[in-house]
């Protein structure tokens, strides 16, 4: 099992969007047709609370990969939520995103 057994049901989606690094999940995101990426958001966005309940039990460093998992798909979640809620396209449109430099990746516990 890729995600804790009570996610069960998001088990197709981990293999997809449980990207590590920030850059990786906004390429997914692009390289996605919004009807991918709108069954990612309607498959994660009602367990937002159980997600967060379930990812409270451990301290970073504490993670199991399954729960690692499940905090990367979390992180794709606000990814493609600004493609569902704002734009309705898989990119910003008119905005050239390969023109920032990401400065600072968040350095996750090593798994």
């Amino acid at each position: 099992m890729l995600l804790p057994a009570e996610f069960a049901d998001l088990e197709p989606y981990a293999g997809q969007w449980a990207l590590s690094d920030g850059p990786s999940r906004g390429e997914k995101r692009r390289a996605s047709t919004m009807e991918e990426i709108r069954a990612f958001y309607d498959a994660m966005i009602g367990r937002i609370d159980a997600i967060v309940a379930a990812l409270g039990r451990y301290q970073p460093e504490e993670m199991p990969p399954e729960a690692m998992r499940l905090l990367y798909l979390m992180l794709s979640l606000a990814e493609v939520s600004r493609a569902v809620e704002q734009y309705g396209a898989p990119g910003t449109e008119g905005l050239d995103e390969s023109r920032f430099e990401l400065l600072h990746e968040p350095k996750w516990p090593a798994r």
